[in-house]
């Protein structure tokens, strides 16, 4: 994986939100109105495991909506069907990744909820090869 340019130009702290936009313009760039981060992740080894992380019988539980009256699928059968309702997802929330839908409605996932601030430095780490350490966003200060 190539590092991307402006990743030497990310400081050595970033806040949660500014470490989740970092990682959400290079993962776009991984992706297309065919393959979600979810599909790429998966095929590639790449960030959360995509949906290779999740073992058959979660990754039905996860995705029974989809696979639940389908017998006889492949596994590559039904991951393409939840790629494509990944993307629909997408479409109809008007985000640009997966991480972005889920988020808002923790359907398969957390979406970004799910990584720890220590989970985003290893992933700037691993996809940007960025040093950076991610603190919690800062808390607005109240108006008296």
């Amino acid at each position: 994986m190539t590092p991307i340019p402006f990743a030497s130009s990310l400081p050595q702290r970033l806040t949660r939100r500014e470490a989740i936009e970092a990682l959400r313009r290079h993962l776009m760039s991984l992706t297309d109105d065919q393959h979600s981060i979810c599909q790429v992740a998966s095929d590639h080894g790449i960030f959360c495991g995509g949906f290779r992380r999740f073992s058959d019988v979660e990754f039905r539980e996860r995705f029974n909506a989809l696979v639940a009256r389908r017998d006889g699928l492949t596994r590559a059968q039904k991951e393409y069907l939840a790629n494509t309702w990944q993307l629909a997802r997408q479409i109809l929330t008007n985000v640009s990744l997966a991480c972005d839908a889920q988020t808002a409605s923790h359907d398969s996932c957390g979406g970004w909820d799910d990584f720890s601030n220590e989970d985003l430095s290893r992933y700037l780490r691993e996809l940007l090869a960025a040093d950076v350490t991610v603190v919690p966003d800062l808390a607005p200060t109240p108006v008296c």
